[in-house]
């Protein structure tokens, strides 16, 4: 069985291939896929896989545009962390999920339903009207509206639009709003970029998501990585690696 793993975070992505190495000893795990625009390139260069792990959130967008620019003939397994909404709307299509965080047991039930499916929604071309709603249910515009914040003895609600970025201050992940005033939280990164809108925030490194809004230019840096700046002045320099920098600038331009 060969097999494509579509996934932004790399570690993530490694412990999945580990996972079902362990469940499949001679699975292959031909490539680990950051980005929409690299699933693309992929797809149309080579032949496809017997299965595919996708995750529902990418660093450049939804996976669900993949399928907008290549035909993908492969089964794939949806990866996501989403409401039961979008959890349903996968089952009403015959397609499998898993739910993360991973268990060794859904892994090995998502491999044995594909293996046992044999018409895939990617090749009944009825089924891609209801794709096309469920990217709308899920939305590119869709995210969490506000976040709960305690300071000086007061909880505050903060409006998600009002944030200019959420980074790592001394170990802990703090929320800088437009206005220049710090919250710490108790959710991490990882966490916290699940409840965003994936065209409105942009996660540029493990230290930085960072609001569109605040973005006030990219420029090109050493070793074809890109330095942003902001709208509020940061200590330290905000780098993207080249290996996001074209999902940075795609991100940027398509939104």
């Amino acid at each position: 069985m060969t097999i494509i793993i579509i996934e932004d975070e790399v570690k993530t992505a490694k412990a999945l291939g580990q996972l079902i190495l362990s469940i499949r000893p001679d699975a292959q795990i031909l490539s680990y896929i950051q980005s929409i625009d690299g699933a693309v390139s992929y797809l149309q260069e080579n032949d496809q896989p017997d299965l595919i792990f996708m995750d529902i959130q990418l660093a450049d967008g939804q996976c669900f545009e993949i399928f907008k620019n290549v035909e993908v003939l492969s089964p794939v397994i949806f990866c996501t962390a989403f409401d039961d909404y979008a959890i349903e709307a996968f089952k009403s299509n015959g397609i499998d999920y898993v739910l993360k965080p991973f268990s060794r047991e859904s892994i090995a039930q998502a491999i044995k339903k594909a293996g046992e499916l044999k018409n895939f929604f990617q090749r009944n071309k009825k089924m891609m009207p209801d794709f096309e709603y469920l990217l709308t249910r899920t939305g590119e515009n869709t995210g969490k509206s506000s976040f709960l914040v305690f300071k000086n003895n007061k909880y505050q609600t903060l409006q998600t639009e009002n944030i200019a970025f959420f980074y790592i201050k001394c170990e802990t992940p703090t929320i800088m709003t437009l206005d220049k005033n710090e919250y710490q939280i108790t959710q991490s990164l990882d966490e916290v970029h699940k409840l965003l809108s994936p065209t409105q925030f942009f996660r540029i490194n493990r230290q930085y998501l960072v609001n569109f809004s605040a973005i006030r230019e990219a420029e090109h840096y050493f070793s074809r990585k890109l330095i942003i700046k902001l709208t509020i002045p940061t200590e330290e320099k905000l780098l993207i690696g080249k290996e996001k920098a074209t999902a940075f600038l795609s991100w940027l331009e398509n939104r």
